[in-house]
Formats: structure tokens, C-alpha cells, sequence
């Protein structure tokens, strides 16, 4: 064990080794010196690809994995960078001899690179008073040459050869800590830069050439040896999109998302270009209809974007990057070829430009915004999927129109599932098809989202999870061009019962509903609402007698304080509770309920919860076996004490002779009531809860004759009474008609909508002013509620209308707020 811990600990340290105030590629090689310490001083562990001359100064992920771009990879000891051996002695004890950037050649065996500064006569420009990087081509990597392109470097007397030497050469110093990423830096040939690009595993590339031996430092400079030989950049991005013919249906891709200019600004950037093969795969017109939709075709566009250089050199497993698009990509290898998302499809790889690099690849890439939302299910839906097919639900979406699907992963489809009637499993799956597309950022709880089949889904969010009705979102969410999928981890299913249907069908909660019904809780099962009710069966109750029970409700304080412990306001989804932890619900008796998700089940107060999330309009019910009872609660009756240990037997219940529980206020639900006013445009609907309260005063300003105008109507204030009119104004004449009071039109989303109601009256058209007439006031206004419209001839409201508008705004409570798993 001892042993282990200093492994780990070793490994540790030798993987946090980075933060020292260095270059990656100087971490990389202490990295290596550290692993080799066995092996005597100054020794560096590499990884070579089997079969290959590859070398790497490796990370930690290569290291423990033992490959390098997924082949197998075997280590190597060799001297660190400046330091050689003596004959006898262990390890490189040895530091190397100090030579000018030609001498330095021959120390780090890059001899062809030498014998060609001989040959071109660079010579002299290498090792002479001056101070130079030589950037050194090794030997292999001038053996990878075609031998069409040495010919050519031989001609003029070795002029091609001697010009593109000094393109490797800097005229200054440059060790690798000196090289950042993106650094630019001119060559001693003439109008020609090096791209220099420093990467966090420690690779450090020249216009993608990686530096396999550096920092060998000379009299008169530094070399660096680098795995090939490299060319002169010219033109950007741009311009290779545009000179090259087989790249044509990119550029004009690229130019129709209005990208082609960006990708001829400065930048870093990694572009992969599909051919114009690659591009004649597609079915055919699709090029030419996507041009037509500007969002897609930006889309696709973008996704093959990397705003950073990425050369193939400085891949050495797979990495996951961000595209313009915003979603991402992964970058990978296999062997000699680069992958993207998993597929080899580069066909060439580091086309260096002035603002970053191409690889050429055969497959155009489709970022989800650009397909289909069919097309967006995977393998994990793909039950889902075929049932979506099969039922042809395609044919149901127009084409113009965005949605949303719910997919359920495949574990939902059980036996059971698959034996459900064709045409009922049918009308189940449209509610996994929303009339809009919604995403998860969109969502939030009281939100009703209509179905392809015409139901609403009720949105519920918590601290960790999503849920619309019963089901609740897992990842992998996605966005299409015509809408979002989201996966599901159950049948999304609705209910048209309520809290009371629902137990009252489910047939094992006759004992609940009764005591519900004796506590005065009864209705609140029936109306509008939100609650989570963790409901005892029948069964819990197996202990009482008759006696015992009548005895349970005659207490109704006690047993309100006991059934208000079962409810919590708002909806809790068994989905949407937090793993791993206790999550506090709020009861309406007033203290916190501890529920846990533990072992794939929920436990509720240490009880098991069997069945959970029965939908129904107005909740949902967790079905329990066990009376709930609030931890440290006392008891002051005997004799009730003595009904509740028989009851509740998973908790010791204190007795304190004379504790009395607390008196709990009636539930009741508020409701909102909408006021509409007729033809008056510049009037705000106001949304008041009707409080119960007497008119203390009934006050009319003036009634003034004159033109007809738009009054504003003041405010209801709370517990003001509602019949109060600032001033109203009438027309030329008699007028003939008041509105006044208020009629009910019909109810929408728990707001009641009135119209105003018309009643005859003697003419008022010649009143100037009652200020004077208190009695006329007394008389022929006391009864009014609340004047909306005026002008002409009115009358006060019967008793009886009066009493009809007062039952239409009877007092209703005000629910509390609703908010997820509220914490103590």
C-alpha cells in the first residue's frame, strides 16, 4: 500500500511539474528527465510509434496510455537535449561542446542539412560573427523529398537551394521558450515569415514542422531540428480557396455566409475544406438549396472553423475543440492519418497560410443546426426513432413550422411498453412532440407547452434536472434547423384527473380521503393548484380501529398538523431530485420534508416511496405505506399519543403533557381576476386579488358636459373599494347609456374576463355638479362597484345586481409562491 501511495504521489507531482515558470516544451523534456532518473543523470525518456521513426516527448496521457496517436508506442532512453555520453560511465554526464549553428549541425546529427549549407554556401553565413536560429531540416526529413523537387533545388548553381535555407534561418536567437504560440518572426530570405505555434502537450511547430530536437544552443545562435522540410507562405486563407478549382463549392459556400472575406483578414485559424467530390457525395441540389437559407448555410460554414492553428503534427490524441458554429469537433489521429470526429477523412494535411492552416478533407461536416431534427436521434433513441417512422408523425409537422421531440432512450421501450395497442401507444408518443421549438435555456416552471396531439406539458425545473410533466431531460440535448430534441429518461405521460380523481381511482387512499375531508382539506384536492402530495395507502392505516380513527378526526388541528405534513406546495418530480444528497421540501404544516433519492428509489422521512409521480392537473401524488410524522414534533394528548405510536412505529414520538399544535389558516387558492375595459384603448389591464372588504366610501368627482373623451381609469388599490371613478365625461346631448358592474365571459388560464354590463337609468345629462347634493349622491351612487364606461342615461344597480357582482368577486386567498426544493 505505502508502495502505491508513492507512485501516486510521484505521479502526481511529476504531472503538476508544469507550473514552473517555463515552455511547455521545457516542461515536457523535465517531464522525460524525471522518468529516466534510473537511468543516470541527464537521460530523457521518448516514446517512438512502433514501426516508425517517430519520437515524442510525451505527457502524461500518452505516457499511461503508451501510444501515441493510437499506436502502440515503445520507450526510448536517450540524452537530453546538449548532453552526451562517456564510454563507461552510466547515464550523460557529459555536457556537449559548444560549437558555431554550422559546427552544431554535426552534434545533432542533422548532417545532410550541414552538407548543403556547404553546397550552397550558406556556410559562411552560419558560423561567422552574427547571431542566428537555423530551424534544421533532419536527415529523414529531406529523404521525404520528391526527387523531382531536389533536382530543382540544385539548380543555378544550388540558388534554390541556398534561398530556401535562409527561409529556415532567423537572424537572432530563439530558444523555445522564446517561441509563443503564434508567433511570427522574418526569415533571412527575403518578404517570407515563420509561423510559429506552441502547444500545450508540449509540441512546438514552424509553419506545422514540429521541433524534434531543440534548444542546442551555439556560439552564435541556437538549432532546432524539425521533421521536414518547409516551404515559403504566401496568400491567405482566401486565396487558396479561390485559386484552388477543386475547392470551388467551399468558396462559394463560404461566400454565400458572407465568411469569404473574414478568412482573408489576419487571424489564426483551421479551416477544413471539403472537395468539390466531397461535395458531389450530397444529393443532389442540396448545395444549392442550402445556399438559399442563410442561417444553414453560415452554419455549415462555420463548423468547419477553428479559431486557432491546429497542425497535424501537434495531434497526438483525440481532442475535442469549439467551431465558429459554437458546437465541436473532435481532432484526432490514427497513425499517419488525421481524424475528425472519429472518421479518417483528411486527404492532405498543413496547408500553411499567412493566417493559419487547411487540411483538405473528403466528407462535408453537418453541425446539428444545419439538419433535420430527424436526423438528430441517435443510436441511444433509436427505438424511438423507428416508432416515429413507422407512425409517420413526419407527415403531421409542416414544413415551415419548428418543433421539439422528447426522445426516450432506449430502456424505456420495455415488454410492457411494446405490448401497448398500436393506436393507444400512438396517442402516448405524440406527447413527445412539441408544436415549438423550445430549448433547455427557454424552460421554466409553469411553463405549458402544447403537443402535437393538442395536450400541454407543464414545464418544472430544479437545481439539477429538467422535467416537462413526469419526465425528466437527460444529456444530450441538441438543436436542429427546424427545431430541438431533448432526451427523456421515461414515457412523457399527462393527465386530465385531478389530485382528488387521481386517489379516488387509484382505489387505496379511502382512509386519506377522509381524513382530508374531515380536516376541511377536501376541496384543495379538486381545485386549481400545485401540490406534491406523498399520499399513505389504506394500508397504513391497517392499525387503527374505527374508535381509533373517529378519535383522529375529532382532533382536526392535530390531523391538519399531520395531513399538511404529506403536502408541499408546488410540483416535485421524482426526476428532478438532487443524487447524493437530502433534499428539503417545504410542507404546508409548516416544516421541512427530507427526500432522497437513494439506490434508484425515493425515500421520504426514511420511508420508502413504492410508487412514484402520478400526474394529475392540479400535482402529482408519491405513493407512501407509511403515516409521515415530523421528526421532534411533541404530542400533548395522551390518548392521541397513544393513536400515533400504534400508526407510526419508523419514529419514536415524544409526549409533552399539554403541547397543543399550532392552528393552521383554511387553504385556499388565489386566484387572479382580469379586467377587461371596453373601448378604451389607452387602458393597462390590471391584475388584482380581490381582497374581502366592505365599501368604506362612494365617491364621484363631477360629471361635466362636454365632448366625449378618453378617460384614464385609476388603479384598484387593496382593500379600496372597487366602485371608485375619478371623473367621467359625456357627450353633446343626452346621453343614453352607462356601462356599469361587471359580467363574467369566460375563464382562461385561472383569470376570470369581465364585459361591462349596460343598465337603463334616468337622464344625468344636464347634471353639472352634485357636489352640492350629498342626498343625491347617498341615493343614486352608494351601490355602484365600479363605473367603466359613461355618458348619457344611467341608473344606480339593483340590490340584486349589486349582490350578483359581489358574488362574482367573493374573497379569495393568495397562494404562496411556488419555488423548487426550498432549503432550511
Amino acid at each position: 500500500m505505502d508502495k502505491l501511495l508513492v507512485v501516486n504521489l510521484f505521479v502526481l507531482v511529476l504531472c503538476s511539474i508544469g507550473r514552473v515558470n517555463s515552455s511547455a516544451y521545457d516542461k515536457i523534456v523535465t517531464h522525460s528527465r524525471i522518468r529516466a532518473r534510473k537511468e543516470g543523470p541527464n537521460v530523457c525518456a521518448l516514446q517512438q510509434v512502433m514501426g516508425t521513426s517517430k519520437k515524442y516527448f510525451s505527457t502524461c496521457r500518452n505516457w499511461h496510455k503508451g501510444s501515441i496517436c493510437g499506436k502502440k508506442a515503445v520507450v526510448l532512453y536517450e540524452c537530453c537535449p546538449g548532453y552526451m555520453k562517456i564510454e563507461g560511465m552510466k547515464g550523460c554526464p557529459a555536457a556537449a561542446p559548444i560549437d558555431d549553428v554550422y559546427g552544431t549541425l554535426g552534434l545533432v546529427k542533422a548532417t545532410a542539412t550541414q552538407q548543403y549549407t556547404n553546397e550552397s554556401q550558406l556556410r559562411g553565413d552560419i558560423e561567422g560573427p552574427t547571431s542566428v536560429t537555423l530551424f534544421a531540416p533532419s536527415n529523414d526529413a529531406w529523404d521525404l523529398l520528391d526527387p523531382n523537387e531536389k533536382l530543382k533545388l540544385a539548380e543555378n548553381e544550388n540558388q534554390e537551394l541556398y534561398n530556401t535555407l535562409l527561409f529556415h534561418t532567423v537572424n537572432q536567437r530563439l530558444v523555445t521558450k522564446d517561441m509563443k504560440n503564434g508567433l511570427v518572426v522574418p526569415t533571412m530570405s527575403e518578404d517570407h515569415n515563420l509561423y510559429i505555434n506552441h502547444y500545450g502537450n508540449g509540441v512546438v511547430t514552424v509553419n506545422c514542422a514540429r521541433i524534434i530536437y531543440g534548444n542546442q544552443v551555439a556560439t552564435n545562435g541556437a538549432v532546432h531540428v524539425i521533421d521536414r522540410v518547409i516551404r515559403p507562405v504566401s496568400g491567405t486563407i482566401k486565396d487558396i480557396l479561390e485559386e484552388n478549382e477543386n475547392l470551388s463549392s467551399f468558396a462559394t459556400a463560404a461566400s454565400a455566409a458572407d465568411l469569404l472575406d473574414k478568412l482573408g483578414e489576419a487571424g489564426h485559424y483551421t479551416l477544413f475544406v471539403p472537395t468539390d467530390e466531397a461535395f458531389d457525395k450530397l444529393p443532389s441540389g442540396y448545395l444549392e438549396r442550402i445556399i438559399e437559407n442563410n442561417a444553414v448555410i453560415t452554419a455549415l460554414v462555420k463548423y468547419h472553423l477553428l479559431n486557432s492553428v491546429q497542425c497535424a503534427e501537434a495531434i497526438m490524441a483525440g481532442s475535442v475543440y469549439e467551431t465558429e458554429e459554437g458546437s465541436s469537433i473532435e481532432i484526432g489521429c490514427d497513425g499517419d492519418f488525421l481524424t475528425v470526429n472519429g472518421i479518417k477523412m483528411v486527404l492532405k494535411k498543413d496547408i500553411v497560410t499567412s493566417n493559419g492552416v487547411i487540411h483538405l478533407i473528403d466528407q462535408v461536416l453537418f453541425p446539428d443546426s444545419a439538419k433535420e431534427i430527424t436526423e438528430l436521434m441517435g443510436e441511444s433513441q433509436s427505438y424511438f426513432r423507428d416508432y416515429f417512422s413507422e407512425m409517420d408523425f413526419a407527415s403531421a409537422m409542416r414544413p415551415n413550422l419548428e418543433y421539439t421531440l422528447l426522445a426516450p432512450l432506449n430502456g424505456v421501450f420495455t415488454e410492457e411498453v411494446s405490448s401497448i395497442a398500436k393506436s393507444e401507444l400512438k396517442l402516448l408518443l405524440e406527447n413527445h412532440i412539441l408544436k415549438v421549438k423550445v430549448s433547455l435555456s427557454e424552460l421554466y416552471t409553469g411553463q405549458q407547452l402544447e403537443t402535437l396531439s393538442g395536450k400541454f406539458l407543464r414545464a418544472f425545473i430544479y437545481r439539477t434536472a429538467v422535467c416537462l410533466e413526469n419526465a425528466c431531460m437527460v444529456r444530450g440535448s441538441k438543436e436542429g434547423k427546424n427545431g430541438a430534441l431533448h432526451l427523456v429518461g421515461s414515457l412523457v405521460k399527462t393527465s386530465d384527473k385531478t389530485l382528488y380523481k387521481v386517489l379516488k381511482d387509484e382505489g387505496q387512499f379511502k382512509i386519506f380521503l377522509s381524513l382530508m375531508e374531515a380536516a376541511g382539506l377536501y376541496d384543495m384536492l379538486k381545485e386549481e393548484g400545485a401540490y406534491t402530495i406523498f399520499a399513505p395507502t389504506d394500508d397504513a392505516f391497517k392499525e387503527l380501529t374505527s374508535e381509533d380513527l373517529t378519535l383522529l378526526k375529532s382532533d382536526v388541528t392535530a390531523l391538519k398538523n399531520i395531513l399538511l405534513y404529506h403536502i408541499s406546495n408546488g410540483i416535485f418530480i421524482s426526476g428532478g431530485l438532487e443524487r447524493g444528497v437530502t433534499n428539503m421540501l417545504k410542507t404546508m404544516q409548516g416544516l421541512n420534508l427530507p427526500v432522497k433519492f437513494v439506490n434508484n428509489s425515493v425515500n421520504v422521512n426514511s420511508v420508502d416511496v413504492p410508487d412514484t409521480d402520478l400526474m394529475a392537473t392540479n400535482g402529482v401524488v408519491h405513493v407512501v405505506k407509511n403515516v409521515l410524522y415530523p421528526p421532534g414534533l411533541p404530542v400533548g394528548r395522551e390518548d392521541l399519543w397513544v393513536l400515533l405510536q400504534k400508526l407510526i412505529k419508523y419514529i419514536k414520538i415524544k409526549f409533552v403533557s399539554g403541547y397543543s399544535y399550532s392552528e393552521i389558516q383554511s387553504i385556499a387558492s388565489s386566484k387572479k381576476i382580469k379586467i377587461v375595459y371596453d373601448d378604451v384603448k389607452s387602458t393597462e389591464v390590471k391584475y388584482k386579488e380581490v381582497v374581502k372588504a366592505e365599501p368604506s366610501q362612494t365617491k364621484i368627482t363631477r360629471y361635466v358636459e362636454k365632448e366625449p373623451t378618453v378617460s384614464k381609469v385609476v388603479r384598484v388599490i387593496d382593500r379600496q373599494p372597487i366602485n371608485k371613478v375619478t371623473r367621467v365625461l359625456s357627450g353633446t346631448g343626452a346621453g343614453r347609456k352607462v356601462s356599469e358592474g361587471l359580467t363574467v365571459t369566460g375563464e382562461t388560464n385561472g383569470t376570470l374576463a369581465f364585459e361591462p354590463q349596460i343598465i337603463e337609468g334616468p337622464d344625468v345629462s344636464k347634471i353639472l355638479s352634485i357636489r352640492d347634493n350629498p342626498s343625491l349622491l347617498k341615493e343614486e351612487t352608494s351601490r355602484l362597484t365600479q363605473l367603466i364606461k359613461g355618458g348619457g342615461q344611467f341608473s344606480a344597480a339593483s340590490e340584486a345586481q349589486v349582490g350578483t357582482r359581489r358574488r362574482l368577486v367573493r374573497p379569495l386567498r393568495k397562494r404562496p409562491s411556488m419555488s423548487p426544493f426550498e432549503n432550511n
